[in-house]
């Protein structure tokens, strides 16, 4: 009999609308949650109406979006828009020409119920598996076991094999027993020969595409079996030392890989010799004959580091004592097969002296050769095709793009290694990924899709139909005449007849590419040639974007292409992954209620804060978490500066104008500065760090010149307009509603932002300007956080006196000042050490030659000098936070001045009611004569005069001095 349809149904609830749990099991269920009414439910019957349906939809969400859009490039990528239809047909031709396209019979993931090859974008789950190929050992029964009941007599004079599936067909020397699952359900399977199969349900569905059974598809299922049943049976091992072995229990065996019959070599693979001793210590106990278990291991081959018994040695090397100690039995598995396929030797057999990964493939053809084995391959773990069934691999005639073809290959890596893939993580994918794939199967019976032009039985496969449309992008408008589908002859009145392969090879070509008009179709040249223009302007394309799922195939088929049609010169330049996207720091699930979609997030949030708080989410290959929390801040944060836009703007009078002090030249530059990184951060597709740098490090520039020019007369009117303009324009891509607005309603200015053209990255930043505003910053923080440290050691003080002297008598709460040194030069000794860091610093790796400095120091008479280590260390510090530059002794500013002019913020934002500037020497000087009088008169001062604290100040590095005045 057929396998039941019960059994179908099974695993067809295996797909992801079942696992998922929604409550939501059939389409139209899904279709009505999304809000398509029930009318339209049947309609969808009809496969062209998915594209009329949803596109509008997606265009109207997008457009509330915000989206820059060029809507006349938009179009449907099959046959219905016969423009792209000839592009797709030019696009096959051209690469079966060129011999990339094969035919023939190979192993293919499969849907049973589709009928057809169940590709990358055919599946609901599963994405990128592959098929693995396994050789089936043919083990056949010579005596059934004392629990086989009446197998015997049913089957008797049947030729019954198990069938086990090997990785390792060249090891099957030494083969001891053979492993079942005591709890799986095992079928005996009719083949076409005749004989039995023993083996698990799903491993016969998927012989049955493999031309092992009768009728394909067809699994005849005449027994069931289960695996404890078959202890003892006795069964012939083919190639082993030990000709006949027998069944026996394995509790890790899976119904799910491979045949789930696992023969037994245990002198090298570590699992089998972990199960085999276990039973022989335990054979009363699972019931089992001790001679069932009395074989030991035989050698089969010799490695240079585990000798000749690999498992063995392994399983005493890293202790392991249980069949379940899984992670030791799979570190020790993966050292036992790597040693052996890559450094092992063959020790018996016709092979023996030859290296394990020459003989592999020779064993493998003798046993197929000798009918004791048979090829057999199985999905790489469970694929669901997007009708819900659970897929197999099938020996398919198909047509197939010859991708891992070693030259073609070659020039994929070439234009991998030219293009500018700043992610780390996202090269390393390409990489493995165009390692991986080989022959991808690119027809399928039936979809959508365009007809294979020498074969229009079959359509083109939808993700090898999708691999360079962002070429037809450059001359879409010019075809189309306003809508997707392309029945409407665009512009440049060219109808799809006229677009040959000839007229492609054109548009695409170099310049030695001739202009050869179709006699039946004839183009002019001259609309050739506006074609070609416009291919040329926008190629090699910039930036090709996409999800890192796809990096597998689309990204990957793309790189391939583009190398097999095009000219180098229109290879792309960059390619970019993205992470998938959570919420709330979790997966997106309709079932647990934590799913939001983008028209949803638009009525909730609004077009420019959904923006924000998406580009807040994350750059680059990690998954992105879009927080609503950062949402709602959003909308508040642009209200406040909209407002805030609007007085500064409309009241612009009333702010001081004249000649820039100090802190309108820092802002205006940290402005400057803040284009230039925000169009670096664009210009490499790091949106997070655009918006970073471009709106919320800028808005923290702005508050601190509010806060700095308080006491100065305010901000100046002419900057102020300056930084909303620049503020509207580096935010514009990210937040363009809110960007317009500030434009057009706030500031006046004539058009469009979206045709403003980007601030010049190219203008000059005034280093010393960043450098000063930096300096305060640093001083304000070094400031704040002495006091916290003095508050915990007062806390921590009992009584007397301490080094800290007047310091720990400081209390926070009273009135307060604070004296500041500046150093305009280091001590002798400190340069001395300056010196001879930068002698024995690699300035591109940022290390010291901790020896050669040593030596220096030691000639200088400086390494036993007590300030010296501390200093060096100090120094180190630096290097490591700033670079080599930290050891430069000249700053950019002047030190004094820039506190001088800084003391009111300084007082202000302290919270101190007096800022005293002094220099190091005149510090200096009163901390001596200070000291000499407390030790005269045994008084203590505290004014601010601590000399263990002030010769500390060095350039850049002021020292300072905190302490309460007298009441």
């Amino acid at each position: 009999p057929s396998t039941n349809e019960s059994q179908d149904k099974s695993k067809a609830k295996k797909g992801k609308l079942q696992a998922k749990s929604t409550g939501l099991q059939y389409q139209f269920q899904i279709m009505e949650s999304i809000g398509v009414s029930r009318s339209d439910i049947p309609k969808f019957a009809d496969p062209q109406y998915w594209l009329q349906y949803f596109p509008p939809i997606a265009k109207n969400d997008l457009n509330d979006f915000g989206a820059r859009v060029d809507w006349r490039r938009s179009f449907i990528t099959t046959d219905i828009n016969p423009y792209y239809d000839s592009f797709v047909r030019w696009q096959m031709n051209r690469l079966k020409e060129k011999g990339y396209v094969k035919f023939g019979e190979r192993y293919t993931i499969y849907s049973p119920k589709d009928g057809q090859p169940c590709m990358d974008h055919d599946r609901s789950s599963g994405e990128r598996l592959g098929s693995q190929e396994y050789t089936c050992l043919k083990m056949r029964v010579l005596e059934w076991g004392p629990q086989a009941g009446d197998l015997a007599t049913k089957f008797s004079g049947k030729d019954v094999f198990f069938v086990a599936a090997t990785l390792r067909p060249e090891t099957m020397y030494g083969q001891t027993n053979c492993f079942v699952g005591p709890s799986i359900q095992y079928g005996l399977f009719q083949m076409k020969d005749g004989s039995l199969y023993i083996c698990t349900p799903r491993a016969a569905r998927n012989m049955a595409f493999q031309n092992l059974t009768a009728e394909r598809g067809e699994v005849v299922q005449v027994a069931t079996v289960q695996g404890s049943a078959l202890y003892g049976t006795k069964i012939h091992a083919p190639n082993g030392i030990h000709q006949a072995v027998y069944i026996l229990p394995m509790e890790t065996v899976l119904a799910t890989k491979g045949t789930g019959v696992v023969t037994s070599v245990p002198s090298d693979s570590p699992d089998d010799y972990i199960n085999l001793m276990h039973l022989r210590k335990k054979a009363a106990y699972f019931g089992l004959d001790p001679a069932w278990v009395s074989l030991d291991p035989i050698p089969v081959l010799s490695t240079p580091e585990f000798g000749e018994m690999s498992a063995p040695k392994l399983i005493t090397t890293l202790k392991i004592d249980s069949p379940k100690d899984a992670a030791k039995l799979a570190e020790a598995k993966e050292r036992a097969y790597k040693a052996g396929f890559y450094q092992g030797t063959m020790s018996v057999g016709p092979f023996a002296g030859q290296p394990v990964e020459k003989a592999k493939p020779k064993v493998r053809e003798e046993l197929i050769a000798q009918g004791c084995a048979f090829a057999y391959a199985e999905p790489e773990g469970l694929i669901i095709s997007r009708s819900n069934d659970e897929c197999v691999v099938a020996l398919c005639d198909q047509w197939y793009l010859d991708y891992g073809e070693p030259t073609w290959q070659a020039k994929a890596f070439k234009l991998l290694e030219r293009m500018n893939i700043r992610d780390a993580a996202t090269k390393k994918k390409f990489q493995e990924d165009l390692d991986w794939l080989h022959q991808w199967a690119c027809a399928r019976s039936y979809g959508l899709g365009s007809r294979l032009p020498w074969d229009p039985q079959f359509l083109v496969e939808s993700l090898s139909d999708s691999t360079i449309y962002m070429a037809y992008y450059t001359v879409s408008h010019l075809l189309h005449g306003g809508d997707i589908f392309g029945q409407t002859v665009g512009p440049l009145d060219v109808t799809a007849e006229q677009m040959t392969d000839r007229m492609w090879d054109y548009i695409f070509g170099t310049d030695a590419v001739q202009f050869q008009p179709d006699p039946t179709h004839p183009l002019s040249k001259e609309k050739a040639d506006i074609m070609r223009r416009e291919f040329r302007y926008f190629y090699p394309m910039d930036v090709r974007s996409s999800g890192k799922d796809l990096i597998s195939n689309h990204l990957c088929f793309c790189i391939y292409v583009h190398t097999a049609l095009f000219d180098e010169q229109f290879w792309p330049r960059t390619m970019r992954a993205n992470g998938h996207l959570m919420l709330n720091g979790k997966k997106m699930s309709k079932s647990t209620g934590n799913s939001l979609t983008l028209c949803d997030s638009l009525k909730k949030f609004g077009a420019d804060a959904t923006r924000l708080t998406l580009a807040d989410s994350g750059d680059g290959f990690d998954d992105a978490n879009f927080e609503e929390l950062t949402a709602n801040a959003s909308i508040l944060r642009l209200h406040t500066l909209v407002e805030w836009c609007r007085e500064v703007i409309s009241d612009n009078a009333s702010f001081r104008t004249g000649p820039f002090t100090l802190f309108d030249h820092i802002f205006e530059n940290e402005t400057k500065l803040a284009i230039n990184k925000a169009y670096k951060a664009y210009d490499e597709s790091l949106y997070k760090e655009a918006q970073k740098v471009g709106f919320y490090e800028l808005l923290g520039a702005r508050d601190w010149y509010r806060d700095f020019t308080a006491e100065e007369g305010g901000m100046h009117a002419d900057l102020l307009r300056y930084y909303v303009r620049v503020q509207a324009l580096l935010i514009a891509p990210i937040a363009p509603h809110f960007a317009e607005h500030v434009w057009g309603t706030i500031l006046g200015e004539p058009g469009s932002i979206q045709n403003a053209a980007f601030p010049n990255p190219s203008q000059g930043v005034d280093d010393a300007m960043i450098d000063a505003a930096e300096y305060v910053k640093e001083t304000v923080r070094n400031v704040r956080t002495t006091e916290l440290n003095l508050a915990k050691r007062k806390a921590k003080a009992t009584k007397g006196p301490t080094t800290a002297g007047p310091q720990l008598s400081f209390d926070p709460a009273k009135p307060k000042r604070v004296r500041i040194f500046v150093a305009d030069k280091f001590p002798a000794w400190q340069g001395q050490c300056i010196d001879a860091l930068a002698k024995n610093l690699d300035r591109e790796t940022a290390l010291v030659d901790e020896k050669a400095l040593r030596a220096d120091l030691e000639k200088l008479g400086l390494f036993k000098d007590k300030r010296t280590m501390p200093f060096i260390m100090m120094m180190k510090g630096k290097i490591k936070a700033n670079g080599p530059s930290a050891l430069e002794r000249a700053l950019t500013f002047d030190e004094m001045d820039v506190l001088q002019k800084a003391a009111g913020y300084l007082r202000r934002t302290l919270n101190y009611e007096r800022v005293e500037i002094e220099s190091l020497a005149a510090g200096m000087d009163k901390a001596q004569q200070q000291l000499a009088q407390e030790l005269k008169d045994g008084t203590h001062d505290p004014s601010g005069y601590n000399l263990a604290i002030i010769e500390t100040s060095q350039p850049g590095s002021p020292a300072f001095v905190v302490y309460n005045p007298p009441s």
